[in-house]
């Protein structure tokens, strides 16, 4: 019988994930829902934001992209480069681990070219390998079952007509697909106003309707697909970190990533509140142990109601407390948000 205490595990959680928001960030968004919780956020990560250089990026990705062994973190290679050794000086490229160069994840022609600030946002701004970035080009993503595989599984190829795109789509891998859903749920919540779909491909991805940006329904069933299936890393909260503290913004879709269902998912036309995540309101009283088929429960008060949401903040169990003993062998193993009337705490399942 396997049984230890989860108390210190969401401490270690709640750190990660809330040391570094600043109090107060998201007030402004609370109680707001469907286009006014979008505008409200748009509002939030524009004000305050420090617009930096396309220049500046070389030295910024040495901090927002590094691995934990000091190489370059690629999304789109498995290539060691050495951080300034091996940037792009203009030439070269034709194969690829020669240099890394910056990659526009949503092409810079999209929006007309080097066209600030969207030109230099950290967000969507990632170093990649030289000749992966010019074989994608200003290709959108999307999945194919055919075409080009590069060194990392990254593909290029024509899309799946049941996702609905037959164009040429780039495809990232598993591990990185919720790194760039995320990435596009910032762009067109922070350049809510932008057009982003200045060209052909653009068009693919981005609607631009009462001079407000927005995703096409291929494109949001696509990053909604990848958002719910990669949920997000250290590695992104960790970039989402440093990306402030040069930017002065944030994603709100890496710090709480339930957004995304109150926006354009399974939670529209409710209100979002930051305590449907998880909060800082743990009254320490309750105790709860896990078993191999389920989670002790001691301390409640009887009869109170409990609530289990995902990561994603989606409700997937909601009962009353008729013992101390909740099953929870339907589920699948992950993240989970446990509710008792006032506490909360985060579960490993």
């Amino acid at each position: 019988m396997k049984q230890f205490s989860l108390l210190s595990l969401f401490f270690l959680f709640l750190f990660v994930t809330f040391a570094q928001i600043p109090a107060n960030y998201y007030t402004n968004a609370e109680g707001k829902q469907n286009k006014d919780l979008k505008a409200a956020l748009s509002a939030i990560i524009t004000n305050g934001y420090h617009q930096r250089t396309y220049k500046d990026l070389w030295t910024d990705f040495y901090t927002t992209d590094d691995r934990p062994d000091g190489k370059v973190w690629d999304m789109y290679s498995n290539c060691s480069f050495t951080f300034g050794t091996d940037q792009d000086h203009g030439t070269g490229g034709t194969t690829e681990c020669e240099f890394y160069n910056r990659e526009h994840s949503i092409p810079n022609s999209w929006f007309g070219g080097e066209n600030y600030p969207m030109y230099s946002d950290l967000f969507h701004l990632y170093p990649t390998d030289k000749y992966v970035n010019g074989q994608r080009g200003n290709e959108p993503y999307g999945e194919t079952n055919s075409g080009t595989t590069y060194g990392n599984g990254s593909k290029k190829g024509k899309g799946i007509a049941e996702l609905g795109y037959t164009g040429i789509v780039f495809e990232p891998i598993d591990e990185y697909k919720g790194d760039f859903a995320r990435t596009y749920f910032y762009m067109t919540t922070r350049y809510l106003s932008t057009n982003l779909s200045q060209t052909t491909e653009g068009k693919v991805v981005f609607t631009y309707v009462g001079s407000k940006s927005d995703l096409t329904d291929y494109a949001l069933n696509l990053f909604l697909k990848w958002h719910r299936n990669d949920p997000v890393s250290e590695k992104e909260t960790d970039r989402n970190n440093t990306v402030y503290g040069l930017q002065k913004n944030r994603n709100p879709f890496i710090d709480y990533p339930e957004l995304v269902e109150y926006i354009w998912g399974n939670h529209q036309n409710e209100a979002w509140y930051i305590t449907q995540g998880v909060s800082e309101t743990t009254i320490p009283t309750i105790k709860i142990t896990r078993y191999y088929n389920g989670i002790k429960i001691e301390g409640a008060t009887p009869n109170a109601q409990i609530e289990l949401y995902s990561v994603l903040g989606q409700n997937v169990y909601l009962s009353k407390i008729n013992n101390d003993f909740l099953p929870l062998d339907h589920l699948k193993q992950g993240f989970y948000i446990i509710k008792i009337e006032n506490y909360i705490q985060k579960i490993v399942w």
